[in-house]
C-alpha cells in the first residue's frame, strides 16, 4: 500500500488558497497605490498596504512590469465579468449599459501612469492593450446590442467607438479637478437613446 510522502507532493489546497489570497491582497493594495501614486508607487508602500512582506510581492511578481500587468489584467477581468451580471440583474439593458460604463470609467480614471507604460517598448504592455480590447469590446457589444434590441438606444453605435469616445472624455481628469468626465459621458449616452427612453 502506497503511503503519502511530503516530498514531491503538490502544495496542499490550504497553501494554494493562502497563496491565492495573498496574491489578491497584493493586487488590491497595488491598485490602491497606483491610484494614489501612479504605477511607480514604491513596492515597500504596496507591501505595507497589503500587510505582507516585500518577499511575498516579489515571489508573485518578480518585476514591476509583472505587477502592473497583473493589476490591470485583474481590473480588466472584473470589468468584463461585470457585464453579463449587470445584464441579468439590472432593470433594463440601458440601465445595465449605464452601470457598466460607470465601472469602465472608474477603471479609466484610476489607471495613473498606465498610458505611459502602454507606450513603452515592453511587449507585456502591448499585449495588455490587446487583452483590454479582446476582453472588453465583446462585453460592450453585448450590452449595446441588448439595449438596441430593447428599443432603448438607436442602432449603429460600434463598441470600439463608444469605448474610445468615453476614453477620450476621461482624458484630463487627472490634471483638472474641476473637470468631471461623467457629466459629459451622461450626455453622450443621452444622445444615443431613443426619445421614449429619455
Amino acid at each position: 500500500m502506497a503511503t503519502d510522502s511530503a516530498a514531491g507532493e503538490p502544495p496542499s489546497r490550504g497553501k494554494r488558497a493562502d497563496a491565492q489570497r495573498n496574491r489578491e491582497t497584493v493586487l488590491a493594495a497595488a491598485a490602491e497605490a497606483f491610484v494614489a501614486s501612479g504605477v511607480d508607487a514604491p513596492i515597500r508602500q504596496i507591501a505595507a498596504r497589503a500587510g505582507v512582506g516585500m518577499a511575498t510581492i516579489y515571489r508573485h511578481f518578480p518585476t514591476r512590469a509583472d505587477l502592473v500587468t497583473a493589476v490591470y489584467r485583474h481590473q480588466i477581468e472584473a470589468c468584463a465579468e461585470a457585464g453579463p451580471h449587470l445584464l441579468a440583474s439590472a432593470d433594463s439593458p440601458l440601465d445595465a449599459l449605464r452601470q457598466w460604463i460607470d465601472l469602465f470609467v472608474d477603471f479609466l480614471v484610476t489607471k495613473h501612469g498606465l498610458a505611459d507604460a502602454l507606450q513603452s517598448d515592453d511587449d507585456r504592455f502591448a499585449a495588455l492593450h490587446a487583452y483590454f480590447l479582446d476582453r472588453l469590446l465583446p462585453v460592450c457589444a453585448r450590452l449595446l446590442d441588448a439595449a438596441v434590441d430593447n428599443g432603448d438606444i438607436r442602432p449603429g453605435t460600434q463598441p470600439y467607438e463608444l469605448m474610445r469616445g468615453i476614453g477620450n472624455l476621461c482624458i484630463g481628469h487627472d490634471n483638472d479637478p474641476r473637470y468631471d468626465p461623467r457629466r459629459l459621458i451622461a450626455l453622450l449616452l443621452q444622445g444615443l437613446q431613443r426619445p421614449h427612453a429619455l
